[in-house]
């Protein structure tokens, strides 16, 4: 047995732990680990925000391989741990695996669509998040030139690209979009080394703004462009306050709604599928005392009537993944 297995094991475990019943819920994190300041951390926050207004407990792990997502899967479920939630679409196969074999089972998947009748898909129209914060991008930038750098090239890493390029051109037609993928493979979500030679790249191109959407990376991008005195945009998570004044706003996607409503639903809870967007306050963007001197009144309360539009219908924001093509970027 190895270290993994028994930790899984334990963790397994600790869902039958004295004082817990069959039904505690348990999350899974992605590759990065669930302290990343983004993606892993925000569904983190979640259920820790569920933990504490009721006083139950959840098994976790995190983990070290995509070899290991369906050996967690059928550990928890086994254990009687109820709902299972995923963070990340790379857990589509195992779920599409394993489901069938525990229909007493909720599963909660996050980024990925899986059909199953035990399982609810939430999806996030990070189109729509990234519209915004390209937007604030173009408007603040001085050099007409902004960046975007990601974390593993697919489609829902385009995706959040696509929506902030167009905003970019929406706030300003005359913006130059640079836009780099940190790899291929589950590494590029934690390479803050690369993630930092990525926007020196960048700002040799003239960027002055540059958005992260890559997990762990993305915090090299941030502590880049501190240093070289340029602003960033964070992701997922308010990272506002790891550079005060120096990270214009992030996009927030909120996973830890997510978490948190899976885990309030209890087993047998609402499946099929959910999408938080604008109009649910599933995305949004950061304002608070770490950017509040970035972001004017005029600028917020121009990107506000933006984003009122987009919920309305008056503006439409391509979703990259419905086609595979950007209007305002080619990958």
């Amino acid at each position: 047995m190895t270290i993994m297995q028994k930790f899984l094991g334990a963790a397994a475990t600790m869902a039958l732990s004295a004082g817990a019943a069959l039904a505690d819920p348990a999350i899974i994190f992605d590759l990065g680990g669930k302290f990343d300041k983004s993606f892993n951390e925000a569904a983190y926050n979640g259920a820790t925000r569920w933990a504490e207004e009721t006083g139950n407990s959840f098994a976790e792990v995190e983990l070290q391989s995509d070899a290991q997502r369906e050996q967690a899967l059928r550990r928890f479920a086994e254990a009687g741990s109820n709902p299972i939630v995923m963070a990340g679409f790379a857990f589509g196969n195992a779920l599409g695996e394993v489901a069938g074999d525990y229909p007493d089972t909720s599963f909660v998947i996050i980024d990925m669509v899986v059909d199953a009748p035990n399982v609810r898909s939430v999806v996030f129209n990070e189109h729509e998040g990234s519209y915004l914060v390209g937007y604030m991008a173009a408007q603040t930038s001085k050099t007409n030139t902004v960046g975007f750098i990601g974390g593993m090239d697919i489609p829902l890493i385009r995706k959040f690209a696509c929506g902030y390029a167009q905003g970019a051109k929406a706030a300003n037609p005359d913006t130059k979009v640079i836009s780099n993928m940190t790899g291929t493979t589950g590494a590029a979500w934690n390479d803050p080394v690369k993630g930092g030679e990525l926007t020196r790249a960048q700002i040799s191109q003239g960027a002055d703004v540059v958005y992260a959407a890559a997990g762990g990376t993305g915090l090299g991008v941030l502590q880049t462009a501190a240093d070289e005195g340029i602003l960033s945009i964070g992701v997922d998570s308010n990272q506002n306050y790891l550079h005060p004044g120096k990270v214009l706003t992030s996009m927030l996607k909120r996973v830890d709604n997510a978490v948190y409503n899976a885990m309030k639903d209890g087993p047998g809870l609402e499946t099929g599928f959910n999408v938080m967007g604008l109009a649910n306050e599933g995305v949004g963007y950061s304002l608070d005392e770490n950017n509040a001197d970035l972001i004017s009144d005029d600028l917020k309360a121009t990107v506000d009537a933006v984003a009122a539009k987009i919920i309305s219908g008056d503006i439409t924001v391509h979703d990259y993944m419905s086609d595979e093509s950007c209007p305002s970027l080619t990958f």
